[in-house]
């Protein structure tokens, strides 16, 4: 049977291997290892907090590693390394963000329908919302703000409302990629973990295999077919030290929490993200932002008096990553529209009840890396770029043609199942 090696256990990843294997003897390369959920409890890190020992994101991956840090001159990237990739942290939302690919003629409702018959997701979490949350929702009605409760993935009548989504949900109630690598490894599938692939060996214009480094050593997977999934900060690097070049237009979406001091708001104590408002450049969500809580000084208040509200932007697609070398900043266009959700933000506040010397605003922080290999019209059949070899395909959010300002994962596995159907 032909092989395939899939790089990276993420959205794209992990959906990649369930629908390929059976049709090639699929091997799946993480980079990072095993996933655990975070042990240590919200009171021991605020404890920890006020050592004042924490005062680097970076630190962050001393006691989770599956978090891994970056850090530009505006912002912290974040993404997941180990299985499952970043679906292991996300608030496991559920928005079908396929707009732009649309737009190019790319038809993903098959995709997506497969997607609603194999993953729990729902929208009836409302009954767990505590009254603040509520109470922010009705705000954002009265200001015509049309807020909506985002679809989870999951199975959250089991949500015991930990507040530690991000952190990898202790319960499993949150659905993450590593159900899909479960299932092709049922099928016959191969994993292997701590594999860090360097590049894809290129000969004749076919991919035969890809390079990778194993502890302090080099292996050589020989394969019929490839598939990047690792992510759109590691697939583009991948594909440049393979001879193949990536455009500058990384995206990140980065986040900005509006916050204030509230007794007993116990946000840190419910599920992240609960419900959503769609602007043209930007969402806004509750949101309790444990970057900004652990490592910023103005995040002085204890986690259960602290409220906030996230904005996420679509972000200019001005950036680029070669050799591990980051490049991105956010451009004039994106701090005014950061700017417009402040505002937003402080009137539900300020309706809310908040003093205006009681609102702090959070560390700056991405972690939706894409759009340095983006599709376009040509490639809205084919999936498939013409400086890629005929037997490498891109199965995550490096083909996306722009940010979405938008949880993406499940407009990843769509395009995955889309691209798996193509190469098999």
């Amino acid at each position: 049977m032909r092989r395939a090696i899939v790089v990276g256990s993420g959205a794209g990843g992990a959906t990649a291997a369930k629908e390929l294997q059976g049709k090639f003897e699929v091997t799946v390369l993480e980079a990072g290892k095993e996933f655990h959920p975070l042990s240590l409890s919200l009171p021991t890190m605020e404890r920890l907090k006020r050592t004042g020992l924490l005062f680097d994101e970076r630190e962050i991956q001393l006691i989770f590693p599956a978090m891994q840090i970056r850090k530009t001159p505006d912002m912290v990237l974040v993404n997941g390394i180990g299985l499952g990739g970043t679906t292991t942290i996300c608030c496991g939302n559920a928005l079908r963000m396929d707009g732009d690919l649309r737009a190019l003629g790319i038809n993903l409702d098959a995709e997506f329908e497969e997607i609603y018959r194999e993953i729990p997701i729902i929208t009836a979490h409302q009954r767990r919302w505590h009254k603040h949350t509520r109470r922010l929702f009705e705000i954002c009605q009265e200001i015509g703000l049309d807020p909506q409760p985002i679809p989870k993935m999951g199975d959250y009548d089991r949500c015991i409302g930990c507040g530690q989504c991000v952190f990898g949900c202790p319960q499993g109630v949150k659905w993450d990629s590593r159900r899909f690598l479960g299932i092709a490894q049922q099928k016959g599938a191969q994993v292997v973990t701590g594999c860090k692939v360097e590049r894809v060996a290129i000969e004749g214009g076919k991919a035969t295999g890809v390079w990778a480094r194993q502890g302090w050593s080099h292996c050589f997977y020989p394969a019929d077919l490839v598939i990047l999934a690792a992510g759109g900060l590691a697939t583009p690097v991948i594909l440049q030290n393979s001879g193949v070049p990536c455009e500058p237009r990384l995206f990140v979406d980065p986040v900005l929490c509006v916050a204030m001091e509230w007794d007993s708001a116990l946000q840190c104590k419910e599920l992240e993200m609960p419900f959503v408002v769609q602007r043209e450049h930007f969402i806004l969500s509750p949101y309790f932002d444990y970057l900004s809580f652990f490592f910023n000084k103005a995040w002085k208040y204890p986690a259960r008096d602290t409220l906030g509200i996230m904005i996420k932007l679509a972000d200019s697609n001005v950036g680029s990553i070669s050799k591990g070398e980051l490049r991105k900043t956010l451009t004039g266009q994106d701090k005014q529209r950061l700017s417009e959700g402040v505002e937003i933000c402080w009137e539900i506040l300020r309706r809310f009840g908040a003093e205006e010397d009681s609102i702090f605003l959070g560390t700056i922080n991405a972690g939706h890396p894409g759009g340095m290999l983006p599709l376009t019209e040509q490639e809205a059949r084919s999936f498939h770029h013409d400086q890629l070899p005929a037997n490498l395909y891109v199965a995550d959010a490096t083909l996306l043609p722009r940010s979405l300002g938008n949880p993406p994962i499940l407009t990843i596995i769509a395009m995955a199942k889309r691209v798996s159907k193509l190469c098999s």
